[in-house]
């Protein structure tokens, strides 16, 4: 493995910040420094001057993060998601990662702007406030006004940020494969694709033209804006590192003070929550996959019917027919306890291998479901089933689907958000509706028809070849000309050491007709001694040579 110098620095540095929340046996398990831990510089003894009182693990593993900057600090958020990986006290001091990232100063916000639009501030916007509404580790948010008088918000990357990103992903990547390679108790967690998932993730947040493009494929979706607003883009003024939105005002959803003060009703904002989150994955098959409090507000000009809006686009998800249908037919099957019918799904959808007994992965999620049970239905947390569901599943070969882990983070955020507004919410009362009536729309002959109509062109441009193909085939068969091949696995394989074996066997005859003729040659004096004499030795070193070739064939 090539580890480049600004990586060497970085990982040492990373080091210091672990020994100071005494996290050091991180670095040494996962040989993350290599050949340096072998200098002494590396003794937990030589910086035990940097180490505080000891505390929780998961509360030094979350300090630790946010001493080493933004790139580890949305790592670890993004890895308080995943508590099917990681044990449930980490996943939880990871949640409380906040992005609290200082400013960085207007007159740089202006310049990047000004870059990017090829012309002053002035020029694009009749004002432009240099203090940030917000900072986080990616970009920061101006207020604006266009010269038509809209006001507008203004997100700006962040100076070098590309540069600092690639950086540490480079650097969680040498950790990851460093870990995965040396320290046991990390396989489990498959570090390698847990940060080869981050890493399209972060990439795809660097880019604000997809970000706009996200927003506008969300606020064409909620058009009529009844239960979600989302703001405009106004696309003339976005490039890749410059986004201009409508500028919104709203409640933010975790001030529930001030909801309360509004007279909001909570149920019905916890149930369009519920509906939103559904809506998107089932309806639209496109959703909003950082929906955490920060990035919600709530509308309340009409306590009794609030609204909410959503900002900050970056991470959206979408989930295949395929899995649509079985998620959906998972969440019914759970709520019908029929572990069976979960089982099956999990192996009809490609999710653990096919060679995966039912009856074993029925028993595994038996035993972690039945406890769920014993809770009132409004206790029941759809996000936690998916958990346990998918931690099972790991153990049965799951590989990590990031359209699935999107999906559960989203649905954790949703059914937390709405138990906090309101936490008589029954997520299955709103949920099982929803999920029925999808499942039966989607066996009906309106849906068939639809799906048949979308396709048709395609369909029906084959059907017009099936004559030909028809023809073609007969006259081929007439003709003796036909021909049928069988692929079967492993059949190129048992070919080759047939051939091998052959080949083998042709040059042990050469060897012992070579060795006869030269012995015969030299016994009956039939020509020069010399002659005799090559040919004879011309057999063992025939028989040499195809016992070499043997042991050095792959698997010989």
């Amino acid at each position: 493995m090539i580890v480049r110098p600004r990586v060497v620095f970085r990982l040492l540095g990373i080091y210091r910040v672990l020994v100071r929340h005494d996290l050091e046996e991180i670095a040494l398990a996962t040989h993350m420094l290599g050949p340096v831990r072998y200098l002494g510089l590396l003794s937990p003894s030589t910086w035990s001057w940097l180490k505080h009182e000891p505390k929780p693990l998961g509360q030094r593993i979350r300090q630790a993060l946010e001493d080493l900057g933004p790139i580890f600090v949305k790592f670890g958020q993004a890895l308080s998601t995943r508590p099917d990986i990681l044990p449930r006290e980490i996943a939880t001091e990871l949640a409380k990662l906040q992005d609290r990232v200082p400013p960085f100063p207007g007159s740089e916000s202006m310049r990047i702007v000004e870059e990017a639009y090829g012309r002053s501030a002035t020029e694009v916007f009749a004002d432009f406030d240099q203090q940030p509404l917000a900072s986080a580790s990616i970009a920061q948010v101006h207020a604006a006004t266009l010269h038509d008088g809209s006001e507008v918000v203004v997100k700006v990357l962040r100076p070098e940020v590309h540069t600092t990103i690639e950086r540490d992903l480079e650097v969680l990547h040498v950790i990851a494969r460093l870990a995965q390679t040396y320290w046991g108790p990390s396989r489990r967690f498959r570090p390698t694709e847990v940060v080869e998932e981050y890493d399209k993730t972060i990439t795809d947040e660097l880019d604000l033209l997809r970000e706009a493009a996200n927003a506008a494929q969300l606020r064409r979706n909620f058009a009529d804006g009844r239960t979600l607003y989302v703001p405009e883009v106004h696309w003339d003024y976005c490039r890749k590192n410059v986004m201009v939105m409508e500028r919104i005002s709203g409640i933010p959803v975790s001030d529930i003070e001030q909801l309360r003060a509004n007279n909001v009703d909570f149920s019905v904002l916890a149930e369009r929550g519920v509906e939103i989150f559904f809506t998107q994955v089932f309806v639209h098959n496109f959703f909003h996959a950082d929906m955490h409090p920060g990035n919600i507000f709530v509308n309340a000009s009409n306590p009794a019917d609030p609204r909410y809006i959503s900002v900050d686009f970056g991470i959206v998800g979408t989930l295949t027919p395929r899995d649509q249908h079985y998620l959906a037919g998972n969440l019914l099957a759970f709520f019908k306890r029929d572990y069976h019918r979960v089982a099956s799904l999990h192996i009809e959808s490609g999710w653990v291998p096919e060679s995966t007994r039912v009856d074993e992965f029925e028993s595994a999620i038996r035993t972690v479901s039945e406890p769920i049970f014993n809770k009132p239905l409004s206790e029941i947390s759809f996000g936690h089933f998916l958990v346990r569901l998918f931690q099972v599943a790991r153990r049965f070969d799951m590989p990590v689907q990031p359209q699935l882990v999107l999906l559960q983070k989203t649905l954790l955020n949703i059914e937390g958000l709405g138990r906090q507004l309101y936490p008589e919410l029954d997520l299955w009362k709103t949920a099982k509706p929803f999920l029925e009536n999808w499942m039966t729309d989607q066996a009906s002959g309106r849906e068939i028809f639809g799906r048949l109509r979308e396709t048709w062109p395609e369909l029906g441009e084959s059907l017009q070849q099936v004559p030909h193909w028809a023809v073609t085939t007969l006259q081929q068969a007439a003709e003796g000309r036909l021909r049928v091949q069988i692929e079967t696995p492993g059949l190129d394989e048992i070919r080759s050491e047939i051939k091998e074996s052959s080949r083998q066997r042709n040059l042990h005859i050469a060897g012992g007709s070579l060795i006869g003729s030269g012995a015969l040659l030299l016994g009956l004096a039939v020509g020069p001694p010399w002659l005799g004499w090559l040919i004879l030795a011309a057999g063992p070193a025939t028989w040499a040579y195809a016992l070499l070739t043997r042991v050095t064939k792959p698997g010989g």
